[in-house]
């Protein structure tokens, strides 16, 4: 069980002395050089692993308040063309650059956050086959997180059609679909300022344990603004049970 942090909640050099595994959140936003993305692998200790979100020209409109942290605005006459998987050259251009930055930092995994506006209607359908079906992987695992209305049947179909690893919240969204690796992002019940209590993690626990037990590697990803404290909690729970 590989557990992490969303996000950097401390000093880089620290949290390498706490976790085996990070999910980079810069990359969604807007990616950082290749030479700093380097840098971070380098510095990293052997065996480290590094994650990331794909950058949100892929999976979010230009209506997204998040784009308010490009560094260039994009432009007025292509707005329609961001977001959504869309295929276009513009998505495809940010495609390019987050896997660039996989390629720099090493990322065994790439991961596909949604927002509630990305439906299940058949537009967005055709918009997953077609840029899943065609985005070279070189060997990385693709977690796709949906959310909003989309039905489990729909997600375990596209799942296993397209090869994707089914992350969810397992406290919103119940378990993963699928038999392969696990990938979950824990934002905090009711909104993002949350702590878990002792008992909501043994739950979680015991689900890695005994529901989702035999698939690897299982990613348990924390995201609320008690991440560190309860990243480091939900380990040394998992080994004393252990």
């Amino acid at each position: 069980m590989l557990i992490g942090c969303c996000g950097w909640p401390e000093g880089r050099a620290a949290y390498y002395t706490h976790f085996p595994v990070v999910e980079l959140q810069a990359t969604f936003y807007q990616p950082p050089s290749f030479e700093l993305a380097r840098k971070w692998r380098a510095e990293a200790p052997a065996g480290f692993i590094f994650t990331l979100k794909a950058w949100q020209l892929i999976t979010h409109e230009p209506s997204s308040p998040t784009y308010r942290r490009l560094k260039k605005p994009v432009p007025e006459a292509d707005r329609k063309a961001y977001g959504s998987f869309r295929p276009s050259k513009q998505v495809r251009w940010a495609w390019e650059a987050t896997l660039a930055i996989a390629r720099a930092v090493e990322a065994p995994a790439i991961v596909f956050q949604c927002p509630a506006s990305f439906r299940q209607t058949a537009e967005n359908r055709q918009n997953l086959e077609t840029f899943f079906g065609s985005t070279e992987r070189e060997g990385r695992l693709i977690v796709w997180e949906p959310r909003g209305d989309w039905e489990p049947e729909a997600v375990s179909d596209i799942c296993r059609r397209l090869d994707l690893v089914h992350c969810v919240d397992p406290f919103q969204g119940g378990p993963p679909r699928g038999t392969g690796p696990v990938y979950l992002r824990l934002h905090g019940r009711g909104g993002y300022h949350y702590q878990y209590t002792e008992e909501e993690l043994e739950w979680l626990d015991d689900l890695c344990r005994r529901r989702l037990a035999g698939r690897r590697p299982i990613y348990v990803m924390f995201n609320n603004t008690a991440m560190k404290e309860d990243a480091l909690r939900f380990r040394a729970l998992v080994e004393d049970r252990a």
